[in-house]
């Protein structure tokens, strides 16, 4: 089967290109004008990954990522204008995976969904070890699941491969290059802003389960793994 992509967008050209441009790459396209007819297409016929805009009328892109984030954490590429830099930030730390300014390239929209798609559980399986633990952390790359202290840990594909790249090297620091090669493909420009955003949903969706260790900053360099212990 084809991947599923759910293109949601309030401009009809936009939404033509984008979806000429993935059928062209060998993918299946479904389209949406909104947020709440993204929300209803989804649910009727789940997709591997949705684009979405963040300024629309009726359900904006930030609003529809967050009603699929209560029960999905299907992969969220965002498109945003240029002058929405708070809101591309906004939107990644909503659950969104990664964005794309408009306007774009379609070589580049692409590329980037490939490399989510491949960073998830919906893309090609990586052999690698069973379990990569760190104190009372645990993830299971081929089941793409995280647990801390009994607790499943809902992330996103990208904050996945951030958190297994530093279970991987525990005592190594990451530069924001070094985590963008780690965790993107294609050499695709990411901003520090974006890798930090994704570090602090990591830190957020562990620390809500007890875990407030769970990644050090390591000030002029980068981050590294924390000891992932049990508070309390």
């Amino acid at each position: 089967m084809p991947t599923k992509i759910l293109v949601v967008d309030d401009d009809p050209h936009i939404r033509e290109v984008i979806g000429y441009t993935l059928e062209q790459a060998g993918m299946s396209v479904a389209l949406a004008a909104d947020g709440s007819q993204g929300i209803a297409r989804f649910v009727i016929e789940p997709a591997d990954l949705i684009v979405l805009d963040v300024g629309m009328p009726e359900m904006d892109g930030l609003e529809m990522c967050r009603r699929i984030r209560k029960s999905s954490e299907v992969p969220i590429l965002f498109l945003s204008a240029r002058d929405e830099e708070i809101d591309r930030i906004v939107g990644l730390e909503l659950g969104g995976d990664d964005y794309v300014s408009k306007p774009f390239s379609p070589r580049e929209l692409v590329a980037r969904i490939r490399a989510i798609l491949k960073r998830s559980d919906r893309g090609v399986a990586e052999p690698e070890a069973e379990t990569l633990s760190q104190g009372a952390l645990h993830l299971h790359p081929q089941r793409h699941s995280a647990v801390f202290a009994d607790h499943e840990v809902r992330l996103t594909a990208l904050e996945f491969a951030i958190l297994r790249g530093f279970l991987a090297r525990p005592g190594l620091v990451f530069s924001r290059q070094a985590i963008v090669d780690m965790a993107y493909d294609d050499n695709i420009h990411v901003s520090d802003r974006t890798i930090d955003s994704h570090v602090r949903n990591i830190r957020a969706k562990l620390a809500a389960v007890g875990c407030e260790n769970a990644v050090d900053t390591v000030h002029g360099v980068g981050f590294r793994l924390g000891s992932c212990e049990a508070s309390g």
